[in-house]
């Protein structure tokens, strides 16, 4: 396993801790890191929690680490680690912050946009292409939202 993995892994278990605490909401953590890798942001799916259709973890998590980062919306050379697959709104607002990367658990088939369904992040047609690692701790990401979907 190759340093830049090892990191990826590292930083997929901060977001996998968020999503492990859901409440009522789809178990998905996002962690927002600065460019030396330290933590910006993080938080987890709150749609339910907040009544709020956009309150998915990387949207909150974007918006908190934009605050705290004090160069007003760009998150340039930050990256975006996120337990499942961003949504097409999601990886739009990742776009949209000048995001560096987005790191990812596991693929999502029906509503990924980083890959699945669409690739927006890659798109060349847009004004700022990411760098995407996906399939990072997949296995353990995956489980939470199985055992979500399981339960009664």
């Amino acid at each position: 396993m190759n340093a830049r993995h090892r990191v990826h892994e590292e930083w997929m278990r901060l977001a996998l801790r968020e999503a492990a605490d859901s409440g009522p909401d789809v178990p998905i953590g996002a962690v927002v890191l600065d460019p030396r890798g330290r933590v910006l942001a993080a938080d987890r799916n709150r749609r339910e929690e907040l009544a709020d259709p956009t309150a998915h973890a990387e949207i909150l998590a974007l918006r908190r680490a934009a605050a705290a980062w004090g160069d007003g919306w760009r998150l340039e050379d930050c990256t975006l680690v996120v337990t499942v697959e961003p949504c097409a709104m999601c990886a739009g607002a990742a776009v949209n912050s000048r995001i560096e990367r987005i790191v990812f658990g596991a693929w999502e088939p029906k509503t990924g946009a980083v890959g699945s369904l669409w690739d927006v992040p890659r798109d060349p047609r847009l004004n700022h292409v990411l760098e995407v690692y996906g399939g990072v701790l997949e296995d353990e990401a995956a489980e939470l939202m199985r055992s979500f979907f399981d339960r009664p």
